[in-house]
């Protein structure tokens, strides 16, 4: 079980520094004013995997031990369920698809908060 915890907190990791590169590319596309495309789309298709991997280790992790060494269980569990969403959210839900300009910055707005909310996650899984 120490690999799949191992894995869990390293894939954590990547995801952070996934998103934040996410975050900075997006920002770049579109302050040079291009849309959304299917190279930045496959990229966020990448780090949604990434997340939804993490959380099944991290189902596979509380299914066998429990929550017992996470201080806070439940907003661990709170901020993964919302980072398996949130980014296909924001691109279907509320951007419709849309891959304008408008589309590529609301896409970086949403990997940098992502980012943000990976960053809060690791922290409410640490003592």
């Amino acid at each position: 079980m120490a690999n799949v915890i191992f894995l869990h907190t390293n894939l954590a990791n990547t995801a952070w520094l996934l998103l934040f590169i996410l975050g900075l590319w997006g920002a770049w596309r579109a302050i040079r004013g291009e849309g959304v495309d299917g190279s930045y789309l496959g990229a966020l298709a990448i780090a949604q995997m990434l997340i939804w991997v993490q959380s099944v280790l991290g189902v596979i992790y509380w299914s066998q031990f429990g929550m017992l060494s996470v201080p806070r269980p439940w907003v661990h569990w709170l901020y993964g369920l919302f980072g398996a969403v949130f980014i296909p959210a924001m691109y279907f839900a509320v951007l419709k698809g849309d891959d304008s300009n408008r589309g590529q910055w609301v896409m970086s707005f949403a990997c940098f908060f992502m980012f943000g909310i990976a960053l809060r996650g690791i922290s409410t899984a640490v003592y």
